[in-house]
């Protein structure tokens, strides 16, 4: 198995690690990047990118991160496609393992992000795939014209109820609470594309023969139960920080890793940056945040 040395290893090429790498290149540090995927994490999923500062008019994601990948490779940073198996230390180095290589380095930045939940009820797994979804960019043109529906209250259901109006005329937003808690602004831009809210409900069961067919739905004041035709269900109800190769460090009620204000872990020279990471507000713009001020913090760990 081929060995390799580096300053800083990044694991997870989203905006906090890419932004990581950008700042720890520019900053003179031999760094590399490892993800499995190199699909820009959530934001690759984005349609339509409007609230990230200066980028105006609004962007693909997927765009998007492909320019901070450029833009990080221009200033020195390595980038490889690869699947972290394992993270070990020995003294002072970090041992980071992938099927082919194995990465020295002193400092390290955990970036894996978050996953979403899935609802756990009856139908969910089997109909995923047919009609059961979890991404609305990848998934939302099969069902154009359809009856869609979509389950969440925060941020990202609200964002990807409105895209999905671009494809139906026909979404539905179910919501277990009497109001939204995504931003204000979210709200009122999907409420005026036409995404009809549907409150105090809960999606109970997913019904069909070969795919999606119809929705058993419980109204939670009044317990009543009913059946609705339905063509796609949109589930985006929370993430699940992605912490398996980290499990040894302190993690708050949520599962998300604590740091210091400087990314740092319980673990010195251990960094974490991004949605892994516990802290008040999960943006884009926090993500690179966290990934620069983890650069900065590793080039002053690694100077001592």
């Amino acid at each position: 198995m081929d060995t390799r040395i580096f300053d800083y290893v990044i694991i997870g090429a989203g905006p906090a690690g890419l932004a990581s790498a950008q700042y720890a290149a520019r900053g003179g540090l031999l760094c590399v990047v490892l993800d499995a995927s190199m699909s820009g994490g959530q934001v690759g999923q984005i349609s339509d990118l409007e609230n990230y500062p200066g980028l105006f008019p609004s962007q693909n994601g997927s765009d998007f991160m492909q320019k901070m990948k450029e833009q990080a490779e221009a200033f020195g940073a390595e980038i490889v496609e690869a699947f972290v198996s394992s993270i070990d230390k020995k003294d002072d180095t970090f041992i980071v393992t992938t099927r082919k290589t194995i990465y020295y380095a002193k400092a390290l930045c955990i970036a894996t992000g978050a996953v979403h939940t899935e609802l756990g009820i009856p139908g969910e797994e089997k109909f995923q795939g047919r009609g059961v979804s979890y991404c609305a960019v990848c998934d939302g043109p099969f069902f154009a014209g359809k009856k869609i529906f979509v389950v969440g209250g925060g941020d990202s259901a609200c964002s990807e109820a409105t895209f999905l109006t671009n494809i139906s005329d026909d979404v539905t937003i179910i919501h277990r609470r009497d109001s939204f808690r995504a931003q204000k602004a979210v709200v009122e831009k999907m409420l005026n594309a036409g995404v009809k809210p549907l409150y105090d409900t809960v999606v109970r069961e997913v019904l069909g023969e070969n795919k999606l067919e119809w929705l058993m739905l419980e109204d939670l004041k009044t317990g009543k139960v009913t059946e609705v035709p339905a063509d796609a269900l949109f589930i985006f109800t929370g993430m699940v920080p992605k912490t398996s190769l980290v499990d040894m460090l302190p993690k708050d009620d949520a599962g998300y890793i604590i740091t210091d204000e400087n990314m740092m872990t319980a673990m010195p020279g251990l960094f974490v940056a991004g949605d892994v990471r516990s802290k008040p507000f999960r943006q884009i713009v926090t993500a690179v945040n966290d990934g620069a001020i983890a650069a900065h913090a590793a080039q002053k760990f690694l100077e001592k």
